[in-house]
């Protein structure tokens, strides 16, 4: 799948995962999300970690360090604020993804 289509919806799919998941950490996020999309998406690490620090910034997840092994791990979960725009991001997703299919008028199968 061409990743210019699903740039946009990262931050939407992160985090309704978190919501499902409540914590993840960031190889299991692009794990989760590639068994999600029948293989069809892969978030690179480019990709993943400058969202999830910015997602990070804007007070929508925190991270925590736990210890993994004999190393750390950086766990992501939802603040309240997270929460909260989980569900506007879905209605605002529903929404476009319903006027796209309006527009388009694809063949579904």
């Amino acid at each position: 799948m061409n990743s210019k289509l699903y740039k946009g919806s990262l931050e939407t799919i992160i985090l309704k995962l978190l919501s499902e998941q409540q914590e993840m950490y960031g190889y299991q996020i692009t794990q989760e999300v590639k068994k999600a999309s029948s293989d069809e998406i892969h978030i690179k690490e480019g990709s993943l970690y400058p969202l999830l620090h910015r997602m990070e910034a804007d007070g929508l997840i925190v991270a925590e360090l736990k210890p993994f092994g004999k190393r750390m791990r950086k766990y992501y979960r939802l603040t309240e604020k997270g929460t909260r725009e989980t569900s506007t991001m879905i209605d605002e997703m529903s929404r476009y993804l319903s006027m796209m299919q309006h527009i388009l008028k694809p063949k579904l199968s």
